[in-house]
């Protein structure tokens, strides 16, 4: 166990003048920082005519500002060993990296220059257009792929943002020009939208002096934060083939809208999730299917609360011929749990298992700076970390119970199998 895991954390927060978020972890394992940055400038945002947006601006905001190219900037990384990681999800844009002590104020300068003044050179445009191109078509040639996106598409609708494409589609991504990139960053990347966690060896007081340095003067109006419509359960069984020619295995994604996640009922589908297909080799579904049975590569569910209602999620491969199988003893597993509900023992073990694997989550910089951004972006408070324990004991086994006999009907359920 790590020295922070064992004692907990003690994150500082700040707020700067403009809204900037500051929050600081000190850890003083070894000398390094990572730096973690997000701001609500998500694919959530994307116009319809633009899919993909964001995740372009994602791809290329790092190749070049208006006062540093793109060599100079792989200059200052490359000489201090530090490797920045760009990414987007539904509602967040993100930055992060790792850098040691010493080096923080440059990097952390550097990171600043990144966020508030991209050029989106134009050349850094067409590179990066091409190989995420070259991403989303190698995406229409995975079962995988497939499957999961399809399955987002029928449970929340194309016009929702949790069920468009988060990439978009080669024929958009196409279309997206310079113009777009830059429209796109300055109607949602400000300082009202930006969150920045700090976990390392280094003070709080020195990081609030750095950020005043590199943030405090920028003053920039935005959009605001995407707030997606509220979804309901489909009220009926719903299945789509998808044809990925040329596969030896088919790909199934079976799945239901749950909660979000204020939702009161979101630790009890935490164990719930836990008890199905998460625990040990899989939970039951993994017990079932692929030990007993024998017919999957692999199966799993996950369960993703997030602003609005989030998906659970079994995801399957098989050989093309245990398909109609499989989901038949996925209906059936789900149908058990409903009916009979969860036991005792797996009550207890899966909250062991899920207490128990907070210790691995704190062990690296970039676990504890993305624990303690969730918590402040849900709201969750900075002792997060010390609350699971009795949120989790709190859980009994009729609320999972009741969980499962509301979420998990296999006559509601939406199916997409990619495969052959």
């Amino acid at each position: 166990m790590s020295p922070v895991a064992a004692r907990g954390l003690v994150p500082a927060r700040e707020v700067l003048r403009n809204g900037v978020v500051l929050i600081t972890q000190q850890t003083a394992t070894h000398p390094a920082v990572t730096i973690y940055a997000t701001l609500e400038a998500g694919s959530g945002h994307d116009p319809d005519a633009t899919l993909g947006l964001a995740n372009f601006v994602a791809r290329v905001i790092d190749r070049g500002t208006e006062s540093r190219t793109t060599s100079d900037i792989a200059a200052t990384l490359d000489d201090r060993g530090v490797s920045l990681s760009t990414g987007v999800t539904r509602h967040l844009l993100t930055l992060s990296c790792t850098c040691l002590a010493e080096d923080f104020e440059a990097i952390l300068e550097l990171l600043a220059d990144v966020i508030r003044q991209p050029s989106f050179p134009a050349d850094q445009v067409e590179r990066r257009r091409g190989s995420i191109v070259t991403s989303l078509r190698q995406d229409e040639d995975n079962p995988s792929a497939v499957a999961t996106e399809g399955l987002m598409a029928l449970l929340y609708g194309t016009e929702h943002p949790y069920g468009r494409r988060g990439r978009g589609t080669v024929a958009s991504v196409e279309a997206i020009r310079r113009e777009d990139l830059v429209s796109f960053h300055r109607a949602y990347v400000g300082p009202a939208g930006l969150r920045i966690v700090v976990v390392g060896d280094v003070e709080m007081p020195r990081v609030s002096a750095a950020a005043e340095r590199a943030f405090g003067e920028w003053t920039h109006p935005t959009e605001g934060a995407l707030r997606p419509e509220r979804v309901s359960s489909p009220s009926a069984r719903n299945a789509e083939r998808k044809l990925v020619p040329g596969k030896p295995q088919a790909d199934i994604a079976y799945g239901f809208t749950t909660v979000a996640r204020h939702d009161p009922r979101y630790y009890a589908l935490v164990i719930m999730n836990n008890v199905l297909g998460q625990y040990a080799l899989g939970g039951r579904l993994g017990d079932n299917i692929r030990e007993r049975q024998g017919m999957a590569y692999y199966v799993f569910s996950s369960f993703d609360a997030n602003v609005v209602e989030g998906p659970l999620v079994v995801r399957a491969g098989v050989s093309p011929a245990n398909v109609d199988r499989t989901i038949a003893a996925v209906d059936e597993e789900l149908s058990r749990m409903a009916r009979e509900g969860i036991t005792e023992a797996e009550l207890a073990d899966s909250r062991r298992y899920l207490v128990g694997s907070m210790p691995r989550v704190l062990e690296t910089n970039i676990g504890i700076a993305t624990f303690l951004h969730n918590a402040e972006y849900f709201g969750l408070g900075l002792d997060f970390d010390q609350q699971i324990p009795a949120l989790l004991g709190a859980v009994t086994r009729d609320a999972v119970n009741d969980a499962a006999r509301t979420f998990l009907e296999p006559a509601r359920a939406t199916i997409v199998v990619a495969g052959p």
